[in-house]
């Protein structure tokens, strides 16, 4: 395999892994909150909507320390545990704790920043400056599937439906867990690229990869390095003016992720539907994300 057929597989590669991961965490997310309001009637009292904050409050703090973390590490491994503790959270609803449950949404919060700052470097590494774009446009495709094929399934599963029983909400959470896991696994196939026209690459080798060959005290220093710079790009002009447009599209994840398919959930005028419409929202959603990118890609 050439070193450039090399690098659009693992972009290829890197892109359905995080289609199955967030196959199941988008749909987990989407119904959270209403699987939850069945559970309020035992000894569970929890609340969806508050552990979505936690999960993105620690994120957002966790991106500071994560290019350390992944120095460290390495990209390929960063996404694997980081898919575990997507797994660990996903599979948390088969059996609800209200500990367990909080407890999983700071440590998926921490997992979400290692495992985007790993998917930017690995997207980096198997880039240069003439296939960036088209490497980008691959990865974010076969992400945005996610949406459409998890929210296909709930629409199924939950047809017919007013109540989400003890069985249905197990049977929809082992699956989605072992989706997740199937994505988490396949980050194994992604092959070391050749160092050859690596987008950024320069004559020093300051920014590079971390040598697992190297000394602890080398790769410490690299990682402190890391963080120094996270810290500079944080208070730059561009990082500034790009946080206006980040803070909408938080809120409108924010909507769109967990607030509109639960109260679609809670309308009691659908009927039987009412439940399997929440996938079928989510179903839309995610046609409206593919059909964007291909708007944007084709002209």
């Amino acid at each position: 395999m050439s070193p450039e057929s090399k690098k659009l597989f693992n972009i290829i590669i890197l892109g359905i892994a995080f289609m199955f991961i967030f196959t199941a965490f988008q749909t987990c997310g989407n119904v959270a909150q209403t699987v939850i309001r069945s559970l309020n009637s035992t000894d569970f009292h929890g609340s969806g909507y508050t552990s979505m904050a936690i999960i993105y409050g620690v994120f957002s703090a966790s991106n500071l320390i994560t290019p350390s973390v992944v120095a460290i590490v390495g990209p390929q491994l960063s996404m694997f545990a980081s898919g575990l503790f997507y797994s660990m959270y996903i599979a948390v609803f088969i059996q609800p704790f209200p500990r367990s449950f909080y407890t999983a949404s700071v440590f998926i919060g921490i997992a979400a920043a290692v495992l985007w700052t790993a998917q930017g470097n690995c997207l980096t590494i198997n880039s240069d400056e003439h296939t960036i774009g088209r490497n980008s446009g691959i990865f974010w495709a076969l992400l945005q599937f996610s949406l459409f094929f998890g929210n296909l399934y709930i629409y199924f599963a939950w047809q017919g439906k007013t109540q989400i029983s003890e069985s249905d909400r197990r049977t929809v959470f082992i699956a989605l867990t072992v989706i997740s896991l199937v994505g988490t696994v396949l980050f194994f196939l992604i092959r070391k690229p050749d160092s050859e026209n690596v987008l950024g690459e320069d004559e020093s080798s300051d920014d590079q990869d971390l040598d697992i060959n190297e000394s602890p005290q080398s790769n410490m220093t690299k990682a402190v390095d890391a963080f120094k710079k996270s810290l500079k790009l944080c208070v730059t002009k561009e990082m500034l003016l790009l946080s206006i447009t980040t803070a909408y599209t938080g809120l409108e994840l924010t909507f769109f992720s967990g607030v509109y398919g639960t109260c679609i959930g809670a309308i009691n005028k659908f009927g039987t539907e009412e439940k399997s419409l929440i996938g079928l929202s989510g179903i839309f959603i995610g046609i409206g994300e593919i059909l964007g990118w291909f708007k944007k890609n084709l002209h």
